[in-house]
């Protein structure tokens, strides 16, 4: 790209993305570093990530507002399970109660970044509407998301070409697409799936019928839409402290469930499956439309808000098929077992496509950088790299459990260097550690990602799935032998001689 011959703009932090590990990453570093010079840049031209991009029906939180949502701010709505508009609403609401709107610059999206061990220092590119640009940055903090926000992933169906009616994924569901008294075919099982069809069957709009298509069952489990605890709690205790106390009873249910069931996996399914019996009618097929063939929280299960998934099954407006399609026809769907179903639109709730770091070109000292040759050290560097941080959060929890975790470790890592005079660090992995993918699931996303995505190991190279865990690796010793520090005339490299420790 050809940038602008203007001398670059000079900033000491940059945080690319302005979704909600971005926003939160720069409320945590303003309020760290008031003098610093910081700048939000977001590709897209409004705030939100994944909560401004989905348009489709219901869209919502797979996880409850008090541990998806920020331990700064309160989450106030009635409703712990949110929707999109709502979650909306509280980013918007954290930018102006904290005077971020002043750091972010909507349509930017960032290109390329090349690191000068020379200068310490990033050199940017960034593309607008109004023409290429070009920053420099001490640092680059990446809350870019895990997924392509361009593109949905659709596999290739045979016929797609024949069927007359729509075809839509999710990821590009066009605003205000009517679908009143329309049959309905939607593809996948997941959590967009278990969303979209009792969503589609409300209100005025409600589709005529809408079937789930499935090649393979989820764990589906019923949850409470309100917290009663949470409001009994806030109703006591005030609305800041009540808050912090579910906040936490709640990171210790949500740990235990998932510890439970994976270390008892025979009893956790058996477990759901009965209270999937005792959600659906009486002789419903639950060994065929909800007996997964792997274990539960290999890959996340989906919560159904108050049952609505499982009331919309039983009272017939909605049903599952569990087969493999042979093509798509002008009329429907053709499946291996013969059946045909009839359609007017198919929604193909097949996933995403997994891209961290937004797809930026990365360049240290003249060298193209892999980051899929990488690994994460603590969750957010990343071997080799100097002066670059991710954000990638739980998936096992609520991702924004792990993005205020880390940073304070980034904050306190950026307060050491400062005191100490040191304007680079760099992490190094052992050659002879074994590693594995960053994200360790069997979900379809996550194996077209293994090429991809950076590696994790052991120790402090874990990519840790537990907040109790993380709050040991993160909050403990700040420093260690993996990290070299340097000095801009980079003489001489520094490493720790003394134990900080990371503030809680």
């Amino acid at each position: 790209m050809n940038a602008s011959t203007q001398p670059p703009e000079e900033f000491d932090i940059v945080i690319i993305g302005a979704g909600i590990s971005g926003i939160g990453a720069a409320r945590y570093i303003v309020e760290a570093f008031p003098d610093k010079r910081v700048v939000v840049f977001e590709g897209r031209d409004d705030i939100g990530g994944t909560w401004d991009l989905f348009k489709y029906p219901g869209i919502r939180s797979d996880s409850d507002l008090h541990t998806f949502g920020y331990e700064f701010k309160p989450w106030k709505d009635r409703a712990a399970i949110a929707e999109g508009p709502q979650i909306l609403n509280y980013l918007r609401e954290t930018v102006e109660e904290n005077d971020l709107g002043r750091l972010i610059r909507l349509g930017h999206s960032v290109q390329r970044a090349e690191w000068s061990g020379a200068d310490a220092r990033w050199t940017i590119d960034v593309r607008t509407a109004a023409g290429d640009k070009r920053v420099t940055a001490g640092w680059i903090f990446a809350g870019t998301g895990y997924y392509r926000y361009d593109e949905g992933y659709t596999p290739h169906f045979e016929g797609r070409e024949d069927f007359a009616g729509d075809i839509v994924h999710p990821q590009q569901w066009p605003e205000g697409y009517d679908y009143a008294g329309k049959k309905v075919v939607v593809i996948g099982s997941g959590a967009t799936a278990v969303t979209l069809i009792p969503s589609m069957l409300t209100g005025e709009s409600a589709a005529a019928h809408v079937t789930m298509l499935q090649r393979t069952p989820t764990y589906v489990v019923p949850w409470p839409k309100v917290d009663s605890v949470a409001l009994l709690l806030t109703r006591l205790f005030g609305e800041r402290r009540g808050y912090a106390m579910t906040r936490f009873i709640n990171i210790w249910i949500d740990r235990g469930v998932v510890k439970s069931l994976r270390t008892f996996p025979r009893l956790g399914r058996a477990a759901i499956r009965r209270i999937n019996k005792q959600s659906l009618p009486k002789g419903f097929d639950v060994d065929t439309h909800f007996n997964p063939p792997y274990d539960p929280w290999d890959q996340r299960l989906c919560l159904s808000p108050d049952g609505d998934f499982f009331a919309a099954l039983s009272e017939g407006s909605a049903s599952i098929v569990t087969d493999r399609i042979t093509r798509f026809t002008e009329s429907g769907i053709r499946l291996e077992s013969g059946e045909h179903l009839d359609a007017d639109l198919i929604v193909t709730a097949t996933g995403l496509n997994v891209r961290l770091l937004g797809g930026i070109e990365l360049v240290v000292d003249g060298a193209p950088v892999n980051p899929a040759e990488r690994v994460v050290y603590r969750g957010t560097l990343l071997s080799g790299i100097p002066n670059l941080a991710i954000a990638i959060g739980y998936t096992t929890s609520s991702w924004t459990l792990k993005v205020g975790i880390l940073c304070r470790y980034f904050c306190a890592l950026v307060g050491h260097m400062d005191a100490s005079g040191y304007d680079s660090v760099v992490v190094e992995a052992d050659p002879a550690m074994e590693t594995r993918p960053v994200m360790d699931l069997s979900s379809g996303y996550a194996q077209r990602a293994r090429e991809t995505t950076p590696k994790q190991g052991t120790g402090r190279w874990q990519m840790s799935m537990s907040y109790p865990q993380d709050a040991k690796l993160l909050r403990g010793s700040l420093l260690d032998d993996a990290l070299r520090f340097e000095t801009t005339a980079g003489a001489e490299s520094a490493r720790p001689a003394v134990r900080e420790e990371i503030g809680a």
